[in-house]
């Protein structure tokens, strides 16, 4: 038995006549509408949106169904709102109320036009086409005002339609849910998120979908709870790259920067791929950690991705490179870039000043102006702050001057650059005149450049005033009472520094330890001042250490005890000086990395004179590249002498 065959209703025929099963002028009609759909997709697509509305307004609505119309009004609304085109929205919405079409009862249109409001910040228009028509519309166009709500940032009030939405029982799905919580993430609204966390548990129309479950992570992550966020991860039936993005980008949030980049090689493990908003999350983790390895891992994807880099994540690039101490690296990039926005200046320049390139930087700035770059306060910054650290006083001066004609007002870490600028050099009484006169209430900031000022230039009484408005202004930082204790101590007041001392045991406050870390292969090592002792121990670490002691003192160095600020005997000074922790990191990569390799260390606290002197011995007989992070800027020592050329 032969099976029947399903015959199409149009069929060609020898004789070239044809067949039809419908009348004659509905073929007419599709053509004339096939063509009419065909002529504005193709004007929409290359984005001239005259044209295309010129043809709406022409085309009569008889021969036209009213499907294939809605098609391309539909084609048309979504090229508006690519561009954001809101006059030729305008124009389409009023030639539909002109010809009393009814087409905007269309759930489709009506959400799109919503749309093309919101996102041209027209909140209240859209308002108005939502209550066109339908007493209860459907889910869609709810969503779509509360989208445009939230986009506009009015959070509070998309929770408000959300509840409406549920009022006329109109049932929630996906979409809604999606809205809802990025909404409670956007206002904050624990309750409320979690409210709707447990709607999307109950809900009977099958498993949330992945947008969903990506809210939900968002949610969590916006308001802190770090604990179901790892919960809300682990239980997902399936992750996408958004998934990986939000769990990074809470953990970077978090500072957990060991943990973000361990997720970031888990992803890649799981060969999920990655996209740029990944990297620009991770890239600023490896500045952080001084994790150069791993930045230039990321550095060798982008290479090998067929896409284009982005403009802030060649920023967030070049950012990396800078904090890790590799300028030349940040240059080439940023050299490279085929388009630079602000931000891009701005990070080469604060590369080269904290990398002790001010002149380099000062360079850089003429060209930015010559290029027609407006600069901001952040650029005033990098370059103040670069001539502080360079003793550059009256190129520092004439900068804070100059930035006005910019229209660049002064702030308050402006005014601390000027202040540790003249401190520096020895003019203590005109950086008093200056944080007193401030037109603002002066920060911790400010008034710490000049307790450091003190410190340089020995001045006591000062000090004690300005350590007084410090302990008033920052009473829990413990930073400021150090830095008095090692005034007395410079200046062999011991009673003041057990006194000082005393104060802190009082009211609880602790030094923060010496500490640094360098980065082998994958791993961070860190060691703590005094600590390590099973290390220092070893037969390998008494060896080099042996070594270098002999090749240094050869060439002239011998310990300057006048750092360790405690009052003990000579001996026990000169065994805490080799106890402090950059030495301890710069041994270990001695031993651990190869002949000629660069050494890169970080510390939390600023590098002693000491250990600075003996960085530069060290850098000399191991014909080894030193870069010393500390917490003000980079040391890089090399055949004996620091980029900062002693000043810092």
């Amino acid at each position: 038995m032969l099976l029947p065959i399903s015959l199409p209703t149009t069929i060609t025929v020898k004789t070239k006549r044809r067949a039809t099963s419908t009348p004659r002028a509905t073929n007419t009609h599709k053509h004339r509408t096939t063509t009419f759909n065909s002529t504005l997709k193709s004007l929409c697509k290359w984005g001239n949106l005259d044209e295309a509305l010129r043809l709406i307004q022409s085309s009569k609505p008889a021969p036209i169904e009213k499907e294939e119309q809605e098609e391309g009004l539909s084609l048309f609304l979504h090229a508006c709102i690519s561009r954001r085109s809101l006059e030729h929205g305008r124009k389409l919405h009023l030639h539909l109320l002109r010809s009393q079409s009814r087409v905007l009862e269309n759930p489709t249109l009506k959400s799109k036009l919503i749309t093309l409001y919101s996102v041209c910040g027209r909140v209240d228009e859209a308002r108005l086409v939502f209550q066109i028509g339908h007493e209860s519309p459907p889910e869609p166009v709810w969503v779509a005002l509360a989208i445009g709500y939230s986009r506009n940032g009015f959070p509070h009030e998309a929770l408000l339609l959300y509840r409406d939405m549920l009022s006329r029982c109109s049932k929630p799905g996906n979409f809604a849910f999606s809205m809802a919580l990025k909404a409670s993430s956007d206002s904050g609204n624990a309750l409320v998120g979690r409210a709707i966390h447990a709607q999307i548990v109950k809900h009977d129309v099958g498993e949330a979908d992945q947008v969903v479950n990506n809210a939900l992570l968002g949610f969590y992550v916006e308001i802190g709870c770090f604990d179901e966020v790892l919960k809300m991860f682990e239980v997902m039936p399936r992750r996408n790259v958004v998934s990986w993005n939000t769990l990074i980008a809470g953990l970077a949030g978090q500072d957990r920067v060991p943990e973000t980049l361990g997720a970031f090689r888990v992803m890649q493990g799981e060969g999920m791929g990655f996209s740029w908003i990944t990297l620009t999350t991770v890239l600023p983790m490896c500045a952080q950690l001084t994790a150069l390895h791993s930045g230039k891992e990321i550095h060798g994807q982008i290479l090998k991705s067929r896409k284009n880099a982005d403009v802030p994540l060649l920023n967030s690039l070049m950012d990396m490179y800078a904090k890790c101490g590799e300028i030349g690296y940040c240059e080439k990039v940023f050299d490279r870039m085929r388009s630079r926005d602000l931000t891009s200046w701005n990070t080469m320049l604060a590369g080269y000043s904290t990398n002790g390139q001010i002149h380099k930087a000062l360079a850089l700035f003429d060209e930015m102006i010559r290029s027609c770059i407006e600069p901001d306060e952040i650029t005033f910054v990098a370059l103040l702050s670069g001539c502080s650290h360079s003793g550059l006083r009256s190129e520092g001066q004439r900068l804070f001057t100059v930035m006005q004609d910019y229209g660049v007002k002064p702030s308050l870490e402006h005014y601390a650059c000027l202040v540790d600028i003249l401190g520096r050099s020895g003019k203590l009484d005109e950086a008093l005149t200056v944080a007193e006169n401030i037109p603002m209430r002066p920060s911790g900031s400010i008034w710490g450049s000049l307790l450091n000022s003190c410190r340089l230039h020995g001045n006591v009484p000062l000090a004690e005033i300005v350590a007084e408005r410090l302990f008033e202004i920052e009473p829990n930082n413990p930073g400021n009472f150090v830095m008095l204790s090692n005034i007395y101590a410079n200046a062999g007041m011991w009673e003041d520094v057990k006194r000082v001392r005393e104060r802190m045991a009082m009211t609880g406050i602790k030094k923060d330890a010496g500490c640094s870390w360098i980065q082998m292969k994958h791993k961070i090592h860190i060691f703590v001042a005094g600590g390590s002792t099973d290390f220092r121990s070893s037969a390998e670490y008494i060896k080099i250490w042996n070594e270098l002691s002999n090749a240094i003192k050869n060439l002239g160095y011998t310990a300057n005890t006048s750092v360790v600020l405690h009052d003990i005997n000579e001996d026990m000074k000169a065994t805490w000086v080799c106890e402090h922790s950059e030495r301890l990191a710069a041994v270990s990569a001695l031993i651990h990395t190869g002949a000629g390799m660069p050494i890169r260390i970080t510390k939390n606290l600023r590098v002693c004179v000491d250990c600075h002197s003996w960085m530069k011995a060290v850098s000399e007989v191991t014909g080894r590249l030193i870069v010393l992070r500390d917490t003000n800027r980079f040391h890089h020592f090399e055949n004996g002498t620091c980029s900062c050329k002693d000043f810092w």
